[in-house]
């Protein structure tokens, strides 16, 4: 389930620039529409996760596949905007919901194993995104059309959901936990700390390649090279992570992780040439690589919310991370300038890093 969200959400990458065009959206039209998804997402995460507390995993995650796999392919063939919002809100639910309560699974199967998993179920989330943005742009080669790779990628993740499916936990939460409640004690600060991780991530996704082209001055058809650099350390790093993770113990391994990915950003910005600038980029993908599951990890052992609260409550900081971080790195770098947008973020993550060392799990 885990490769299935990413391979959703790398499927529909590629299929931005011909929704824009099909709906003649300029850029800020785009944007305003695209935030649909998040916000679907967002107002999807607790209620999933207080819905899996009552009926079972199990349940609410096939569900949740079904609403994606029926939403995918409207994104590639709706021809009007109130629509297109419609279909990416409940697609953005559908993720959203698959997201947190694949997490709550995850924590519960972790712990009953008694060993570290988590960074291998999220590598598989990293491989997924691969793979639909793989797969999809592959099929834009060959000239599928867009309805049909739509639909050829949403039976792919029908069939990986019903193949899923006889492994996920049917059993309900032993607490009943309302669906709304604002993080507190230790999982406040857990949330805190993926806010970060998460902004950290989407300053890659977003500007990496804009410094490389506006202050490397890189030919646009290197620019994407910060980001690739950035994607196959992260997947590489999730891939041995929970070894890591067993090795150094959550704790430092969250320390080491902020660390490496703070200076990972300062090498970046400051480091001489383009090329400091991508093996930056492969840093803070390093480095970041095991934060996030080290932390889904510890929300299994505090005591402060119930699970399915505790697990909601991140996820939603997590994608408001994702989501508000970009604009504000955007606006930090039109007052000042985008390399200074950028050292903010190697200081949040510092600040994660010396934080951590109060981390009690």
């Amino acid at each position: 389930m885990f490769f299935v969200i990413g391979f959703a959400a790398g499927a529909w990458a590629p299929l931005v620039p011909f929704a824009k065009q099909r709906l003649a959206l300029d850029d800020g039209a785009l944007g305003l529409t695209l935030l649909c998804l998040g916000l679907g997402s967002i107002v999807a995460m607790p209620l999933a996760g207080a819905l899996a507390a009552r009926v079972g995993c199990r349940r609410v995650l096939i569900a949740a596949g079904v609403v994606v796999c029926l939403a995918f392919p409207l994104l590639a063939t709706v021809g009007s905007v109130p629509l297109f919002a419609a279909a990416l809100f409940a697609f953005g639910v559908g993720i959203g919901s698959l997201d947190c309560v694949i997490n709550i699974q995850a924590i519960v199967v972790e712990r009953e194993s008694g060993r570290a998993m988590m960074s291998g179920f999220h590598a598989l989330y990293s491989l997924g995104g691969f793979a639909g943005a793989g797969a999809v742009s592959g099929l834009l080669v060959l000239n599928v059309t867009l309805p049909g790779l739509a639909q050829a990628a949403a039976i792919l993740m029908a069939l990986a959901t019903a193949a899923a499916a006889p492994g996920l936990l049917p059993r309900k939460a032993e607490d009943h936990a309302a669906p709304f409640a604002p993080p507190r004690g230790v999982v406040l600060a857990i949330g805190a700390f993926c806010f970060v991780v998460f902004l950290a991530e989407g300053a890659a996704l977003d500007w990496s390649a804009v410094f490389l082209q506006a202050v490397r001055r890189v030919a646009p058809a290197a620019a994407g090279l910060g980001y690739a650099a950035f994607a196959v350390a992260m997947t590489n790093g999730r891939l041995v992570g929970d070894r890591l993770v067993t090795r150094l113990g959550l704790r430092r391994a969250v320390i080491i992780g902020a660390w490496v990915a703070a200076a990972g950003l300062v090498v970046a910005t400051l480091g001489p040439g383009w090329i400091s600038t991508v093996i930056g980029y492969a840093l803070v993908g390093a480095g970041c690589s095991n934060i996030v599951p080290a932390l889904f990890t510890a929300i299994g052992r505090q005591s402060a919310m119930p699970e399915s609260q505790a697990v909601a409550a991140v996820s939603v900081l997590g994608y408001a991370g994702i989501l508000a971080g970009p604009a504000a790195i955007g606006l930090v770098a039109s007052a000042t300038s985008l390399s200074a947008a950028l050292l903010v973020v190697a200081a949040l993550l510092a600040v994660v890093a010396i934080g951590a060392t109060r981390l009690r799990v």
